[in-house]
C-alpha cells in the first residue's frame, strides 16, 4: 500500500510539471486544427471498400470472376519477305455478372504503324552529335510499314462483324449482347511486316545475321482479347510502347508453318514431335528428359551451322497446345542450337529447362543458360508454387529481355572471338533469371501491367534477387572469385542514389508505368528493394516468405490488384504494414535516420535543479515527495566529479527501496549498470524505419538493438532511448549494414565522423 501511494505521488508530481508547461504557453497564438497526418494511420482512405469480388483479407471474394478466351490459330512465317500471316478463331466466355455490348481486342503491333502516335508523345531535342546510323533512321529513312493489316473479322457463320480500330484497340460489335455465362466465337484474319528488333528496339521481331539468316522471336503477333474485370471493366488503355498488357487466360491450339530447315519452340506442348524431329533429335530428347544435372544438346552447333548454308523453299508445320495461359509466343531459325535438361519439382513432376541460341551466343550460352533456367524454376517455386507448365525456354536474342508464358528472349553475347566480360556473363544470367521468373509474375499471377507496372516488374525483380543469391550458392564456380552473386537490384544500399535524387523527377511507385520518370528505378528497383527490406529487416524471412507464398497461391491464374497484395501480406503475417506501403509505395519520401545527441547521466539521491524548479513552480516541498532517484547529466550545474567514482550502492534512496521491497533472491538477480545514457535519434527523412543501433563498448564488444519502426508513431522527428549499461559506450552506429536505404550516412554515427576537407581528401588519395 505504501509503495502504491508513493508511485501515485510521483505520477502526480510529474504530470503537474507537464500541465505547468502548457499553462506557460497559453498566451501563444492557438494553432489551427489538422487532419490525421500520422505516418502510421491506416490506409482506409486509399483502399477500395472490400466487396463480394475481393475480400478484406486480400483473397478473392466468394463471387470473384474472370473472363476466358480460347484461341485456335494457323500462323505462317514468310522468311523471304519477313511477313507473318495469321488466322485465328477466338471463343470468348463471359463469366462476369454484366451484359457485354461489345468486345475489345488489343492490336499491339499498331504501335509501329505509320500513323502511330507513340513517337509524338516523346519530347526530343537536338543532340550535339549522333551516330550516323541513328541519324539516318531518325531523320532520313522511310517510316517502317508496321502494324496489323486486318483483312477480315467474321462471326462463327462467316458473316462480317462490324469493328472499329482505335490505334492499338479494336472494338468488335456482336450481333446481340453477350449475356452472363454465354460465349461468343469469332475469327480474325491478318498479316503484318515483321520488324527488325535490333533496329527499332521492338519487343519481338527478327535479327539478321551476317550470312543472311535470321533469328525470329515472335510475340504480340496476333489480335488478343483485352481483360474485363470487376475493378475497371474493360482494360482498354492504349498501348504507347512502354507499359505492357494484361490478358485473360485460356487454351491455345496453334499451328505454325515455317521453312522446313528451321527449328522452333513455343508456348505449349509440341503435338507432332515425331514429324518435325529427326530420329537423332528424338533420341537426344529422350535422354534430356532423364538428365537433371547437365543439359543435353538436341541440335548441335555443327548442325546449326550446316543448316545455315541452305535456304529451303519447303515448309514444315509445328503443332502446339497450351492450357491455361494468358499469351502466346514462339522463336524460330535455322541457325539455332538447342539444348534441354529436366528439373524435378517439389511435387515430383518434371519440367524441361530449354535454351535456343545461335552460334554467336557461345560459349557463354551453352555453359550457363539452361543452368540459369533450372535454377530459376527451383528458386521461384520455393518462394511461390510449383511451376505448372511443362517447360521454360530461354531464347538468345541480341539486346532483348522480354517474357511470355513458357518462353522468353534474353541478351548476353560474347565478342566475335568468343570472349566475354564478367559484366556480360552476369548480365546474361540475371536477365535469364528475370525473364524466366516472369512466368510467375505476371504470366500466372496476372496483374495489370499497363496500370501497375511494379506488380509484375517489382515483385519479379525481388524474387530475382533471391534467385540470384541461390544461383551463387548452387553454382559457386560460376561466380568465382565472388563469394556472393553480385546482384544489381535488391540490396537497400543500391537504391539510395535514386531515392536521394531530384524530387522533381521522382514519382511514387503507385504511378502508372507510362507516367514515371526513371522507369527502371521506379518499377523494378524500388519495389524490389522495399520487399527485400520487409523480408530482411522489418518482418523477418519466416513471416515474409509465408505471407508472400500465400499471396502467390491465392492469385495464381487470377488478376490481383495492389490492394490484394498489400492486404494479403498483412493478413497472413499479423504485421501492420500500412505505414510501410504508404511511405514506400504511395510517396517519394526517403529514409534518413541518425544520432542527434548522446548524454551521459549519473544516479544520485540528491535532488537536481530541474526537479527543484518544477517543484517550486507547483508550490511543493521536498517532504511532499516520496524518496526519489535523481539523474544528473554530465557537465550540468548539478554534476560533481565525485559522481564518476560512485556506484548504485551509494544511492541511499535506491538501496533502501531494494532492501525494503525485494527478496534476497531477487536482489541477487539484479543488474548493476554503471553507465547511463540518453540517446536521441533523429529522423530528417520522411520514411519511418526501424532504428538499427550498434553499440560498441570500451572492451571492444558490440551489441545490436533493433527498435521497431513504431517508435516514431508519436514523434516523427526525434525519439530518445535511455540505456543502462555495465560497460561504457564508446561508439554508436545506426544501420551499420545499410539495410534501410538511408540516403545520408553522415549523421549515422557517434562520435560524429570528421568531415574531410579538400586538402585531407587529396592527402589521402596521394597516400593511397
Amino acid at each position: 500500500m505504501k509503495l502504491l501511494k508513493c508511485l501515485s505521488l510521483v505520477v502526480l508530481f510529474l504530470s503537474a510539471g507537464m500541465v505547468y508547461a502548457q499553462e506557460e504557453n497559453s498566451s501563444e497564438e492557438r494553432k489551427p486544427g489538422h487532419t490525421n497526418n500520422n505516418r502510421f494511420k491506416q490506409l482506409y482512405e486509399e483502399f477500395s471498400t472490400p466487396n463480394q469480388y475481393r475480400s478484406a483479407s486480400g483473397a478473392p471474394g466468394p463471387k470473384y470472376y474472370q473472363q476466358r478466351a480460347d484461341y485456335k490459330m494457323d500462323i505462317e512465317l514468310d522468311d523471304v519477305n519477313k511477313k507473318l500471316y495469321g488466322n485465328e478463331t477466338i471463343t470468348y466466355t463471359n463469366n462476369s455478372p454484366d451484359v457485354l455490348e461489345y468486345l475489345w481486342v488489343q492490336l499491339d503491333q499498331n504501335v509501329r504503324a505509320k500513323d502511330s502516335k507513340s513517337p509524338l508523345i516523346e519530347p526530343s531535342g537536338a543532340a550535339p552529335a549522333d551516330m550516323a546510323g541513328s541519324f539516318v533512321q531518325k531523320h532520313m529513312g522511310a517510316a517502317f510499314e508496321g502494324g496489323f493489316n486486318i483483312q477480315e473479322v467474321k462471326d462463327e457463320k462467316g458473316g462480317n462483324l462490324p469493328h472499329t480500330i482505335n490505334r492499338t484497340m479494336m472494338r468488335v460489335e456482336m450481333p446481340e449482347d453477350l449475356e452472363p455465362g454465354d460465349d461468343f466465337t469469332f475469327s480474325i484474319k491478318w498479316w503484318y511486316n515483321i520488324p527488325e528488333h535490333t533496329v527499332d528496339r521492338a519487343r519481338s521481331g527478327y535479327e539478321e545475321f551476317k550470312d543472311g539468316n535470321r533469328g525470329y522471336v515472335i510475340a504480340q503477333f496476333y489480335p488478343r482479347m483485352a481483360v474485363y474485370n470487376d475493378v475497371e471493366g474493360w482494360q482498354n488503355s492504349q498501348f504507347w510502347g512502354r507499359d505492357e498488357f494484361a490478358l485473360p487466360f485460356g487454351d491455345f491450339e496453334v499451328n505454325i508453318t515455317v521453312p522446313a530447315d528451321h527449328i522452333l519452340d513455343a508456348t505449349g506442348s509440341l503435338q507432332n514431335r515425331k514429324d518435325v524431329f529427326t530420329k537423332e533429335m528424338m533420341n537426344r530428347y529422350e535422354r534430356a528428359k532423364k538428365s537433371y544435372d547437365k543439359p543435353v544438346i538436341i541440335v548441335t552447333q555443327e548442325e546449326a551451322e550446316k543448316a545455315s548454308t541452305g535456304f529451303t523453299k519447303n515448309k514444315k508445320t509445328w503443332e502446339f497446345k497450351a492450357e491455361n495461359v494468358r499469351d502466346y509466343a514462339f522463336a524460330t531459325s535455322r541457325r539455332y542450337i538447342w539444348d534441354m535438361m529436366a528439373v524435378k519439382q517439389n511435387s515430383g513432376k518434371d519440367v524441361m529447362a530449354v535454351s535456343m541460341y545461335p552460334p554467336e551466343g557461345n560459349p557463354l550460352w551453352e555453359e550457363f543458360s539452361t543452368k540459369a533456367v533450372a535454377s530459376t524454376l527451383k528458386s521461384y517455386s520455393r518462394m511461390t508454387f510449383d511451376y505448372p507448365y511443362p517447360k521454360a525456354i530461354s531464347v538468345h536474342a541480341k539486346n532483348q529481355g522480354m517474357e511470355y508464358p513458357m518462353i522468353c528472349w534474353n541478351y548476353g553475347r560474347p565478342d566475335e572471338d568468343g570472349n566475354y566480360s564478367e559484366r556480360t556473363k552476369y548480365g546474361m544470367i540475371s536477365v535469364i533469371i528475370h525473364e524466366v521468373g516472369h512466368n510467375y509474375f505476371p504470366m500466372i499471377v496476372n496483374s495489370d501491367e499497363r496500370q501497375w507496372t511494379w506488380m509484375d516488374e517489382g515483385l519479379n525483380t525481388f524474387v530475382q534477387y533471391v534467385a540470384e543469391q541461390d544461383f551463387g550458392e548452387w553454382y559457386p564456380d560460376a561466380i568465382a572469385p565472388n563469394k556472393k552473386y553480385p546482384s544489381r537490384r535488391g540490396p537497400a544500399k543500391n537504391i539510395v542514389s535514386y531515392m536521394g535524387g531530384d524530387q522533381d523527377y521522382i514519382a511514387p511507385i503507385m504511378t502508372k508505368g507510362l507516367n514515371t520518370y526513371s522507369f527502371g528505378a521506379n518499377a523494378y528497383a524500388k519495389p524490389a528493394t522495399g520487399l527485400n527490406i520487409l523480408r530482411e529487416t522489418i518482418m523477418g524471412r519466416e513471416l515474409f516468405d509465408y505471407a508472400f507464398k500465400v499471396y502467390a497461391n491465392r492469385w495464381m491464374f487470377k488478376h490481383p490488384t495492389p490492394e490484394d497484395f498489400f492486404r494479403t501480406m498483412e493478413d497472413a503475417s499479423a504485421v501492420d504494414l500500412d505505414w510501410f506501403w504508404r511511405a514506400w509505395f504511395y510517396s517519394t519520401d526517403y529514409t534518413d535516420i541518425g544520432v542527434k545527441d548522446v548524454k551521459r547521466f549519473y544516479v544520485t539521491s540528491k535532488m537536481n535543479q530541474e526537479v527543484r524548479e518544477m517543484m517550486e513552480a507547483r508550490g511543493m516541498k521536498e517532504s511532499d515527495l516520496p524518496p526519489l532517484v535523481y539523474m544528473v547529466e554530465e557537465g550540468s550545474e548539478d554534476y560533481e566529479e565525485s559522481m564518476k567514482n560512485a556506484s548504485l550502492d551509494d544511492v541511499k534512496t535506491l538501496q533502501e527501496y531494494i532492501m525494503d521491497n525485494l527478496s534476497a533472491e531477487e536482489r541477487a538477480n539484479l543488474k548493476k549498470p554503471n553507465y547511463f545514457y540518453e540517446i536521441v535519434f533523429e529522423k530528417p527523412g520522411g520514411i519511418p524505419m526501424p532504428i538499427i543501433a550498434e553499440y560498441t563498448y570500451s572492451d571492444g564488444s558490440t551489441e545490436r538493438v533493433k527498435y521497431p519502426a513504431q517508435i516514431w508513431r508519436k514523434n516523427d522527428k526525434q525519439v530518445g532511448k535511455v540505456i543502462a549499461s555495465e560497460k561504457e559506450i564508446t561508439k554508436i552506429m545506426v544501420d551499420p549494414d545499410e539495410e534501410t536505404a538511408d540516403i545520408d550516412t553522415e549523421n549515422n554515427s557517434w562520435p560524429k565522423r570528421k568531415k574531410l576537407g579538400e586538402f585531407d581528401k587529396f592527402k589521402n588519395k596521394v597516400e593511397d
